[in-house]
């Protein structure tokens, strides 16, 4: 009754070539560019490349963390359910600190989120990893505060938090932890993020697929 493409490679193929017909996307590296079309197929906005912000060298540390088996913090199920297991070649766990115990003791204490107890949770696991928020505004700027005290940083930082309460500000003070205002991130964080409210699990989980993909490549 409907004319439509059904195939899965073709449909693939087909969303890629328009996004690269119709978004800007010169001023990217080659990694760089593969991960912002896979950003924007995971929303169809060709317009998100105005408030994306790629600190520098920040898709190569997060080849470099899969590459040697860090693993991947979301911040939510939603984020972990969304990545793609089978191209994680390299042992990398998908972790999600909302079921672990002491989350919700921890955010009924802190009067917070089970997100940000999550990411407590997931404390010692934290340096060197990959960290993909895509929901939860206060699991980024909680983990920002871990930052500020002293934890070790996160090989990568995907921030994209969505939403109308905090998800604006807790990507813009992640851009001012990391630094990107210098040539070198001052607290050499690396970090991908997108200005504004949009955002959300999907985009996160992309970021992370990309990497994955590219990681597989090299």
């Amino acid at each position: 009754m409907f004319s439509y493409e059904k195939t899965p490679d073709e449909i693939y193929r087909q969303s890629f070539e328009i996004i690269q017909a119709e978004a800007e996307l010169s001023n990217y590296s080659d990694g760089e560019r593969q991960l912002v079309v896979r950003l924007i197929h995971a929303c169809g906005m060709v317009d998100l490349t105005e408030d994306i912000v790629i600190s520098t060298d920040a898709v190569e540390a997060g080849i470099a963390a899969l590459v040697r088996g860090a693993p991947v913090i979301c911040d939510v199920e939603m984020v972990r359910r969304g990545i793609i297991k089978r191209n994680l070649g390299y042992n990398n766990e998908l972790l999600c600190g909302l079921g672990v115990e002491g989350a919700t003791a921890f955010s009924n204490r802190a009067k917070t989120t089970r997100s940000a107890g999550g990411i407590e949770m997931l404390k010692q696991q934290l340096p060197g990893s990959i960290v993909a928020i895509g929901n939860a505004p206060t699991a980024l700027f909680h983990l920002l505060e871990m930052l500020q005290e002293g934890l070790p940083a996160p090989a990568l930082i995907i921030g994209c938090p969505v939403g109308f309460v905090g998800a604006v500000e807790s990507k813009e003070a992640l851009i001012k932890v990391a630094g990107i205002d210098v040539a070198r991130a001052l607290n050499d964080i690396s970090f991908i993020t997108v200005r504004g409210r949009r955002g959300g699990s999907a985009m996160a989980a992309a970021a992370i697929n990309a990497l994955a993909i590219i990681s597989n490549k090299d």
